[in-house]
């Protein structure tokens, strides 16, 4: 899988072993808009991934630190996720801007990222989860759009 990189000055240091992936949407006009917004130091947010709706993969926080991806969120009595997780933006207007589907080729780029992340940090597949699983009250992310379905039959 190619992966470009255009790397986002908002990260600092992780300080915990990875044992989890948060998948988002995006929620902007475009991706050009999404990536500057990531890699903006005055949002002071980012992510670790940006999946283009063509299947683009843009690697924006190096894996080895913690992206800002998940605000104040918990999971199975855990806080601080963004200090144990992967944050995937996967593009998408979200629901201010037109929510639609995720192509299928994004999919497949999002299938084949996430194959590969869950072997090297040895992941659980259970251990994949929406912004809105993390952040039930104040997020909705990737929304019931995401095909979560064929996510899990391909494992």
């Amino acid at each position: 899988m190619v992966i470009l990189e255009h790397p986002s000055p908002n990260y600092d240091e992780r300080g915990r072993t990875i044992d989890m992936v948060v998948l988002h949407y995006t929620g902007m006009q475009s991706a050009a808009a999404a990536r500057d917004r990531l890699c903006d130091p005055a949002a002071k947010v980012s992510a670790h991934y940006l999946v283009d709706e063509d299947g683009t993969v843009i690697r924006l926080v190096a894996e080895a630190r913690r992206a800002w991806h998940a605000g104040v969120s918990f999971w199975q009595g855990a806080t601080d996720i963004n200090a144990r997780s992967i944050g995937i933006e996967i593009v998408n207007p979200g629901h201010e801007f037109g929510y639609r589907p995720f192509p299928a080729t994004q999919m497949a780029a999002v299938e084949r990222l996430l194959a590969e992340m869950l072997a090297r940090h040895e992941i659980a597949p259970a251990r994949v989860v929406g912004h809105s699983d993390v952040a039930p009250s104040r997020k909705q992310d990737p929304g019931e759009l995401f095909d979560w379905q064929r996510l899990a039959a391909r494992g």
